[in-house]
């Protein structure tokens, strides 16, 4: 695979202290600069990164979002979030070059699975339980809870990578799977 990435809960435009003040930032503007920046320093430019993001991009002002969208580096595969609506959806697609639902069929957005040798991943923006056997391991990626800590419910088997979990930083999926082996948890070769 080429440079993945992985991402969730960026909520631009989200004008709620209790989401950008915990993130570190004193303003909302202040968070969406950020962001745009720490990611654009790891994702390179140009469609040769993918970034799975999954859900929730914005909230609030959809249209003060999408210029913010529009300057993310590589090609974003969106995964539905809580906040992502019908029109929200909608409208950032039609508008940015850079970012498709996971399925063209908004109604199997929600979720998506992606192998990796023997080891498959679960997208989704919520923590979901997982099988996990010797053979064939099932690991979540996951967001939505807005936690600092990405291993919060690994004993199910879910990684977070949203961005409070991430000091608002993509994560590649390099990175994961080193987590993963460090942890100890499944064969990652």
């Amino acid at each position: 695979m080429g440079d993945i990435y992985f991402t969730s809960d960026t909520h631009f435009c989200h004008k709620k202290p209790f989401l950008y003040e915990p993130r570190g930032f004193s303003s909302v503007e202040e968070m969406n600069e950020a962001i745009v920046e720490r990611w654009n320093s790891v994702v390179p430019k140009g469609w040769g990164a993918i970034v799975y993001h999954l859900g929730d991009i914005c909230l609030s002002d959809t249209e003060a979002a999408i210029p913010y969208i529009k300057r993310l580096n590589g090609e974003i595969l969106w995964v539905r979030g809580n906040h992502d609506s019908d029109n929200r959806i909608r409208r950032i697609i039609e508008e940015c070059n850079n970012i498709n639902l996971i399925s063209p069929d908004k109604d199997f957005s929600w979720a998506y699975m992606l192998k990796d040798g023997k080891r498959r991943f679960y997208l989704s923006h919520y923590p979901t339980y997982v099988n996990n056997t010797n053979d064939k391991p099932i690991y979540c990626l996951c967001g939505h809870s807005h936690i600092q800590d990405r291993w919060a419910d690994w004993n199910s088997g879910c990684y977070h990578v949203e961005m409070d979990a991430h000091d608002c930083y993509p994560i590649s999926f390099d990175q994961i799977k080193a987590e993963i082996q460090i942890r100890k948890i499944g064969e990652i070769k």
